[in-house]
């Protein structure tokens, strides 16, 4: 659903939310350095409407073009040059696969480019980062890219933000939208997504697990063993939450210090939801209206952000969040309204201003990098 929150003028295609959706999340990277809206304006014009191999067409061809733009900067030494093309030409090949059947190989040739664009920044970054395989379930690993925070008196153990996306978001994202915000405030940051080193196509058989959380436990045994990391700080953040497996995970996981999720709202959505679809045929089954949520449960601070236009009504979360604080349970709920923006689901309008609490957050929270 087009959030209310959107003008006319982000919406690119009204017959095609996704095209619209996609267009929208390339309008605001530019707000972060994942696009430049010249660009995303002119690519707008070249398009033929809703048509899927047009829009893989120009947008492989921007990408190209501001790949062969960071090969040149950085063979001349402007390495600032070189990683902000390769962040763009990134997301530009992002946008290229979006739309294309899994089947389709040319979707398959533009994550591989996606990926060694990837790559590329990485190597080009100071300090450098790096690309790290997780052991997770047979035959599947995590695949994620660790960029170590700024620290110009040497080596130190910072405090570091796990970021894991939705399953089929790409974990490239993080790159441009959340690493600034972690590196402003001395964190390290290790962006995840549920894709691994295959290929798209194995996403199917990932998501018919029911423990999509037990990769939170494997990626924290994972950084227990980093030399750079303190693992007194450690924090998670669920980017662009529509399900509850990284509030079920914080409950698993009592070595995180933080986390951003949805806290477990998306559950009691769908509890509710189902409870009362099956009392309807049976009238033995009674909905339980004030369930606690996951979050109230949790041995860390939680902090749950919400656009008022999204997916769920602001008003019933902040009922669930009251009636939940249990104790000495620390759940904050942030709701974004139509007037600051970042009220859309997932705060797609302004994505900026929602990253900048909740790193802000997690400051307050982990403090600043500095251990030897």
């Amino acid at each position: 659903m087009i959030p209310a929150c959107l003008s006319d003028d982000w919406i690119l295609c009204p017959e095609r939310e996704d095209i619209s959706a996609e267009f929208t999340r390339l309008l605001t990277a530019a707000q972060e350095g994942g696009a430049t809206i010249a660009e995303c304006l002119m690519i707008a014009r070249q398009l033929k409407r809703g048509e899927d191999q047009s829009w893989h067409r120009e947008w492989k061809n921007l990408a190209q073009a501001n790949r062969l733009r960071a090969e040149a900067a950085f063979a001349e030494g402007h390495r600032a040059t070189a990683q902000r093309n390769w962040l763009r030409a990134m997301n530009y090949y992002s946008a290229a696969a979006m739309p294309l059947d899994q089947a389709d190989e040319r979707r398959w040739v533009a994550v591989l480019a996606m990926q060694d664009c990837a790559r590329r920044f990485l190597a080009a970054r100071d300090p450098a980062g790096e690309v790290m395989t997780i052991p997770w379930l047979d035959g599947h690993s995590l695949q994620g890219y660790f960029l170590p925070a700024h620290a110009p008196s040497g080596r130190v153990r910072a405090p570091t933000v796990i970021c894991i996306g939705e399953p089929g978001h790409r974990k490239e994202e993080f790159l441009f939208k959340l690493a600034p915000h972690a590196r402003e405030r001395g964190f390290s940051l290790l962006a995840l997504d549920l894709f691994g080193d295959q290929r798209d196509d194995y996403l199917e058989v990932l998501l018919r697990r029911r423990d999509l959380e037990s990769a939170i436990p494997c990626v924290m045994d994972y950084l227990e063993t980093c030399s750079e990391v303190d693992f007194e700080r450690v924090a998670i953040v669920a980017d662009g939450w529509g399900s509850s497996f990284v509030a079920r995970a914080v409950l698993q996981e009592p070595r995180l210090a933080a986390a951003v999720c949805d806290g477990g709202l998306w559950d009691l959505h769908e509890r509710a939801f189902f409870a009362s679809r099956f009392a309807m045929s049976d009238v033995s089954i009674v909905p339980v209206p004030h369930a606690p949520l996951m979050a109230s449960s949790a041995d860390c601070p939680v902090l749950i952000t919400l656009g008022e236009d999204g997916w769920l009504k602001a008003d019933r979360a902040r009922q669930i969040v009251q009636t939940s604080r249990l104790g000495s349970s620390d759940v904050m709920l942030k709701v974004f309204t139509a007037a600051e923006t970042g009220a859309a689901q997932g705060h797609a309008d302004n994505p900026s201003l929602a990253n900048e609490y909740i790193f802000d957050w997690l400051e307050s929270r982990l403090g600043a990098a500095g251990r030897i």
